[in-house]
């Protein structure tokens, strides 16, 4: 009798012991899980700010001529990351495409494409390859577009590049930024215009240095583009022209400046 009396007493311990744990885990509190922001190098940590003549100067490359004068500049010195030198991303010029046909040899139905149409010209630029680039200025229609990506902000959009008869060109300055108050604190990439080397932040739509500070970024009518998969490509597009993979060029050393900006600061202010 000892023996059956002895298995009932370690299941009945069992038993209180498991009822036990289970209400410590339904009282414990829940923890919120926090979301930790990659640490990533800190442009005035590593001394990107500099002056020169009396100007605040951002660096821009190993070249002298490559800085950046920042002077009355919008944005925060501690808030700027990286600072690898304007000409490290391949900012296309002279982008070259291929057909959907021979396209759809690389990419799978799923691939995120941006896609701008206008008229007959109809062309798609791979999220992949914009990574890559980040920046493609392009024609479309006869209209100066460009194509960008910011892989940490999942900025993706097509803008226009002239403003009237004045026509911009872009590339990647090597820095990024971020605002707390901006895009959920994103890191956004920073882009200046090789006319008049002002630095622009997608973010907040506006170029925020140089020559052309203030002046808004002109998105196209969203009616002309769409963020779409390769399906949607093919299957509505299949005449459209695709951006070649694996483009790259040499960097020009010298550009035509544009030196009366007075027509585009009249007409092309962002509002506040």
């Amino acid at each position: 009798m000892k023996t059956p009396f002895f298995l009932l007493a370690i299941v009945v311990f069992l038993g209180c012991k498991q009822q036990k744990s289970e209400n410590v885990q339904a009282e414990a509190p829940k923890v919120k899980k926090e979301i930790v922001k990659k640490k990533r190098p800190v442009a005035l940590e590593n001394g990107k700010f500099f002056e020169s003549d009396g100007k605040k100067m951002l660096y821009g490359g190993e070249n002298k001529n490559q800085h950046f004068d920042i002077s009355g500049y919008s944005l925060k010195d501690e808030q700027f990351h990286y600072g690898i030198g304007r000409e490290k991303f391949p900012a296309l010029l002279k982008p070259e495409f291929t057909s959907v046909r021979e396209a759809d040899k690389i990419w799978a139905d799923s691939t995120r494409f941006l896609l701008a149409y206008s008229g007959k010209d109809i062309k798609a630029y791979s999220v992949e390859d914009l990574t890559h680039h980040e920046i493609v200025n392009d024609v479309l229609n006869g209209q100066p577009i460009m194509a960008v990506y910011c892989i940490l902000a999942d900025l993706g959009a097509i803008y226009e590049r002239n403003y009237g008869d004045i026509e911009l060109t872009f590339a990647l300055s090597g820095y990024t930024y971020y605002d707390e108050d901006v895009w959920n604190g994103l890191d956004g990439f920073v882009f200046w215009d090789r006319e008049t080397e002002s630095l622009w932040w997608p973010l907040i739509g506006k170029a925020v240095s140089g020559p052309l500070k203030d002046v808004k970024l002109l998105e196209m009518d969203k009616s002309k583009w769409e963020d779409v998969n390769w399906k949607y490509i093919k299957d509505h597009y299949p005449n459209a022209l695709v951006l070649k993979s694996g483009q790259d060029f040499e960097r020009p050393t010298e550009w035509k400046k544009i030196e009366d900006v007075t027509f585009i600061k009249e007409n092309y202010i962002a509002k506040k």
